[in-house]
């Protein structure tokens, strides 16, 4: 019986500690584990997020951009929209530096519903209003207007009952039912900051929109036909843009710039409506 209840007896307290002391290693072994992990999660997500954000606004930034000069805007500079006087399509630093303002007629919102032919003053539009019913076309912001894409005139009168546009001068080529009408617009891109964090903005005339966050810095080159760096905005034909994002939670780990980690990317811009 002696025997029989010395095998029963439990595990000495000695015993007990080291168990418990290796748990404890074990148990704070998997929990840095787990923090580690948790953190490297963390941080591929912001680089996703920031790879994301670059790559959007640079691509939404090379297709209108490589549309400056669409619609034959030559034909009503130097034109002013929203207050500001434009003597070019392409315009360095506006409205403030590293930011670019363009004039583009990309984006038809309306089509002819009657034949406009040569010399004839007027043309009517199959709508006035955008899906939202915003007015697209009026005789003072949005007075500029392309049609086909191939001459550009300016509205002096509209007739909100016939959706009737009076131009300021006749048209120079035959159009016929269906062909697009373009809104001339001024874009600008351009950085800003908002409550700390830098953001990439797009301005199309009414108002300034968040295209892309955590967009650092944003910076244009110029140069003429031939490769050539050039100040002279008539000249441009190729625009150089570079975007630089940055994540938008800092790393304590992390000591180069600032606990941000960074991402570069630059796309040469070909504008094949300049100089038509």
């Amino acid at each position: 019986m002696k025997k029989i209840f010395r095998k029963q007896n439990g595990v000495s307290l000695i015993e007990l500690l080291v168990a418990l002391v290796i748990s404890t290693v074990l148990i704070a072994a998997i929990y840095r584990t787990f923090i580690g992990q948790q953190k490297t999660y963390a941080v591929q997500e912001q680089i996703v997020d920031m790879q994301q954000n670059i790559r959007f606004g640079i691509s939404s930034m090379v297709k209108e951009i490589k549309m400056a000069g669409f619609g034959n805007i030559s034909m009503v500079l130097p034109a002013t929209i929203n207050g500001r006087t434009y003597t070019n399509i392409v315009i360095p630093d506006t409205p403030a530096a590293n930011a670019l303002t363009i004039l583009s007629a990309a984006n038809p919102v309306a089509t002819l519903t009657v034949e406009g032919n040569v010399n004839q003053s007027q043309v009517i539009v199959s709508t006035l209003t955008d899906s939202l019913g915003n007015q697209l076309f009026d005789t003072t912001n949005r007075r500029y207007i392309s049609i086909g894409g191939v001459e550009s005139n300016i509205i002096t009168a509209v007739n909100t009952g016939t959706r009737t546009l009076t131009l300021a001068n006749p048209l120079t080529f035959n159009h016929i039912v269906g062909t697009p009408v373009f809104p001339i617009r001024a874009l600008t891109y351009q950085v800003v900051v908002e409550n700390g964090i830098p953001v990439l903005k797009r301005d199309d005339g009414g108002g300034s929109q968040p295209e892309a966050d955590g967009i650092e810095t944003l910076q244009f080159q110029y140069f003429d036909a031939d490769g050539n760096v050039t100040a002279t905005p008539a000249n441009i034909r190729i625009i150089r843009v570079s975007l630089t994002a940055r994540t938008n939670i800092q790393d304590p780990d992390y000591k180069d710039g600032g606990g941000y980690r960074r991402r570069q990317i630059a796309s040469n811009i070909h504008l094949r409506n300049m100089g038509i």
